[in-house]
């Protein structure tokens, strides 16, 4: 391949089939016709020595040398726009502007409060929309259509190099009782907390979870009484009951049962759960998507 006669153009169209794993929205995106950007992959196909990208029922899917073209040339356009094309200093103080952000039940609890007051005090003329998510890979779905800015989630399940990610929360996990519960005084033995009926967070529904697979290596098992999709519910269901449930530590300190709670560090093993700031590589260099992202990671690290 002759690198001195590729033309930069095709580069941005190949960007833009990434990120659009459609011919007609890249099309629309790089702004010239269907056929325009058609014959663009044709030519892409040509200088690669690769079909690049597979018709499918979900759109393009890239090929893997593809995948391994995107992140280098996303990153080598990006730089060449940031060299020529100056933009205006992002004043978060002087915008009106509009965000839109994607968020599981545990940001949105623990982060955004702090997130909104920052705003009025920083940037009074933002506002936010908020979009919830439960699958993990949701999030990929909604930076990929342009329906978020940003997220906060468990991390995506498989790497892609068109979004980008960062660890900014971390947690860790808690087993809790009612305080007036029999055995709050014993402290929470692994034969205590086999013997309670147990709740279980599951945003997917399911009736398995981390707590479940730690018990497995041990050989036991646990008596699951309740599995709900919402979190943030557990510590109330717990204060009223003589159950037992293993949440983030957050979770239980957030919540308004907290009082009626005694916190206990689980009787098996169990990993850090982190959550990230996911974004598009589209977005990387815009000043006031990066702004937004900046202060999300800084007020993470107060919490």
């Amino acid at each position: 391949m002759d690198f001195h006669g590729i033309d930069l153009n095709l580069l941005a169209a190949f960007d833009a089939l990434v990120e659009e794993r459609n011919v007609t929205r890249a099309a629309v995106r790089m702004g010239v016709s269907q056929p325009a950007m058609s014959a663009a992959l044709s030519r892409l196909r040509t200088l690669f020595e690769d079909p690049l990208f597979l018709r499918s029922a979900e759109g393009l899917l890239p090929t893997p040398r593809a995948r391994d073209l995107a992140g280098p040339v996303s990153d080598a356009l990006r730089r060449l726009e940031a060299a020529l094309v100056k933009k205006p200093e992002f004043e978060p103080a002087q915008v009106a502007m509009d965000f839109t952000l994607g968020l599981s039940d545990y940001p949105a609890f623990v982060l955004l409060p702090a997130l909104l007051n920052a705003l009025e005090k920083k940037a009074p003329g933002i506002s936010l929309s908020v979009r919830s998510f439960s699958s993990r890979d949701s999030a990929v779905d909604l930076l990929d259509a342009g329906l978020i800015d940003a997220a906060v989630g468990v991390p995506p399940t498989q790497a892609e190099s068109r979004i980008l990610t960062r660890p900014i929360l971390h947690d860790d996990f808690v087993t809790i009782v009612r305080r007036d519960h029999p055995d709050a005084r014993r402290g929470m033995s692994l034969k205590t907390f086999l013997s309670l009926p147990h709740v279980l967070a599951s945003p997917e529904g399911d009736r398995h979870g981390l707590v479940d697979e730690a018990l497995a290596q041990l050989g036991k098992r646990r008596k699951l009484a309740l599995s709900l999709p919402q979190m943030f519910a557990v510590p109330a269901v717990v204060a009223q009951t003589r159950m037992t449930a293993t949440v983030m530590k957050r979770v239980a300190l957030h919540s308004p049962a907290r009082r009626m709670l005694v916190l206990f560090p689980p009787p098996v093993a169990l990993p850090q759960v982190q959550f990230d700031l996911i974004w598009h590589r589209r977005s990387e260099t815009n000043p006031a998507q990066a702004w937004l992202r900046a202060l999300i990671e800084s007020l993470a690290k107060s919490l």
